[in-house]
């Protein structure tokens, strides 16, 4: 397939695929696709989301549903993320990632906890919070990335034993126990600043062994979750190389306010806002794109913001995405002059 007139890094080209990889960039002869003169982008890739349109990773069933709605709004890889929650529904969810159906690729799952603090759980659920164990972990399938404390009793020796990516979350951790974690293997900081110790200047926690160490920090950036310039701090910490903008988006993403469960706890979501009954910030209810646009908005570069959900997330993932160049997965969107999606390439397919 031949997708022509494609305003790629500002030149026109024609991109070729072939078997769900780009074998060719440039003026190439012959017809096919007319992407107008819009901007094109490398697919965005979502490492952290729960559900959507109603539905949540934790059902185990709605996985074309969920891709489906994702491929249309921009994200063309994901990892769909469990809750905290017994680890037999765990192992059942996560057990198989086919489905039929087109739609954004599952490249494989995110679990994040059950190994998290009691302290800074969010909307994990208290009641099925544990210690990191790596034998019970290891019989898990298709884990791509986990979230943890590693305060927690034993998580230095499963962060050492781990062969997925390693990402910091849901922590109370110290400064030194959070650097440690690093030098052990942890690679990334999930939805930094949010259900962590804050960044204090006598206490840095773990988002100052991130800055120290330059790993890579997961934001949402839809308006709600941290203030604009905070938004913006991390970007001047870390650049495009290491930040990655997730949606950390959960089952009502896509519908109206109303009343929804989430890792088995109800949740009510006002003015697109998702709370626990407590009070906490229960996920977003935003598409990553959404989070590019916002993201761009508080000051982003758009390349930059574009490269922070398409080729820093699949450069920690170690996927082959994120470029349209050849060799890279046939995953790229295109956008008009006001940024709207016109156009989503999944596999070298049109959606």
């Amino acid at each position: 397939m031949i997708y022509k007139n494609a305003k790629v890094n500002g030149e026109l080209v024609d991109i070729e695929t072939e078997n769900g990889t780009i074998v060719s960039v440039g003026k190439l002869s012959g017809s096919g696709i007319d992407m107008m003169g819009h901007k094109v982008y490398p697919g965005l890739f979502d490492i952290h989301a729960h559900g959507c349109v109603g539905c949540d990773t934790m059902d185990g069933d709605h996985l074309a549903k969920m891709s489906a709605y994702l491929a249309k709004n921009g994200t063309t890889s994901w990892l769909p993320t469990t809750m905290t929650v017994a680890m037999e529904d765990i192992e059942k969810v996560v057990s198989d990632t086919a489905f039929t159906g087109v739609g954004a690729n599952v490249v494989g799952f995110h679990a994040e906890g059950p190994y998290v603090s009691q302290k800074y759980k969010g909307a994990q659920n208290e009641k099925f919070i544990r210690n990191p164990n790596f034998a019970e972990f290891s019989k898990l399938k298709n884990i791509k990335m986990v979230t943890l404390a590693p305060e927690k009793p034993g998580a230095m020796e499963f962060i050492k034993s781990c062969d997925c990516v390693v990402s910091l979350g849901h922590t109370d951790a110290s400064y030194d126990c959070a650097k440690e974690a690093i030098l052990s293997g942890a690679a990334c900081i999930t939805h930094t600043f949010n259900a962590m110790a804050p960044l204090h200047h006598r206490e840095p926690g773990a988002i100052g062994a991130a800055i120290d160490t330059g790993i890579y920090v997961q934001v949402i950036a839809d308006g709600v979750h941290m203030h604009p310039a905070m938004v913006r701090m991390l970007y001047k910490l870390f650049g495009p190389e290491r930040m990655i903008l997730i949606s950390d988006s959960m089952c009502a993403t896509g519908l109206s306010d109303g009343e929804y469960m989430f890792g088995g706890q109800p949740i009510t979501v006002t003015d697109s806002v998702a709370r626990t009954k407590e009070g906490a910030i229960a996920g977003s209810t935003s598409t990553l794109f959404t989070c590019v646009k916002k993201a761009i908005e508080f000051g982003i570069p758009e390349e930059d913001a574009f490269r922070m959900a398409s080729l820093t997330p699949a450069t920690l993932m170690g996927e082959k995405k994120g470029k349209i160049a050849v060799g890279y997965d046939a995953e790229f969107i295109a956008v008009d002059e006001n940024l709207e999606l016109t156009m989503c390439v999944v596999g070298g397919e049109k959606i």
